[in-house]
């Protein structure tokens, strides 16, 4: 049995299909913890274009709220949290802020956090939490990044979920990989946006 944390940015569709495949194929095998990392604070001091401009601003607010009840439940209330709050904004599309309040609904949290949107308080943790990421990678990265072990590497980036057998397959590469020794990276150009409205769909 491995150690895995997987670090997510809320807003990130790629680490939500890898969390969701992580969650379905590891829950058997492996102890797996989602943490939150910050693509907000990692663009902070680079200009970001036009097109990715509003989900910084998205990953901003909502990592406040993130912040907010990791603050009032503790480390544990992030991964309920993400999972209401992933379903509703990258399988079925709702508006962010109203994802975010059906999520603390759902899980039973206190309604009042969604006022933590707008409350530049919590920046502070939501950075000191990104910087948790970084500093566990060894250098700068993106969402997700994953930990096996103590063995980091950035992604894995998912475009979709792996059919079932290839999921638990996958799941073995990845583990083999990260705890070889002199293994260092793996990576292929671009493949487009993952099909998050799948993923939904696939678990049923």
């Amino acid at each position: 049995m491995a150690d895995i944390d997987l670090y997510v940015d809320p807003v990130c569709p790629f680490a939500w299909v890898a969390a969701q495949w992580l969650l379905d194929t590891a829950a058997d095998q492996h102890a797996v913890t989602l943490r939150p990392m910050s693509l907000a604070v990692l663009n902070g001091d680079h200009d970001v274009d036009a097109d990715h401009a509003p989900m910084i601003v998205r990953s901003r607010r909502l990592g406040r709220v993130f912040a907010a009840a990791v603050q009032q439940y503790g480390q544990t209330a992030f991964s309920p949290l993400y999972t209401e709050f992933g379903v509703r904004l990258h399988a079925h599309a709702r508006q962010a802020d109203d994802a975010v309040a059906a999520a603390l609904a759902a899980t039973g949290f206190d309604q009042q956090l969604i006022e933590a949107l707008d409350d530049t308080r919590y920046d502070a943790a939501v950075a000191q939490a990104h910087r948790a990421s970084q500093t566990v990678l060894g250098g700068r990265s993106g969402s997700p990044i994953i930990s096996v072990d103590g063995h980091v590497f950035s992604g894995p980036v998912l475009t979709e979920l792996p059919a079932p057998g290839h999921a638990t397959e996958l799941l073995a590469a990845i583990v083999t990989a990260a705890t070889t020794p002199g293994f260092a990276a793996l990576q292929r150009p671009y493949q487009g946006p993952p099909a998050v409205a799948d993923v939904e769909e696939e678990q049923r």
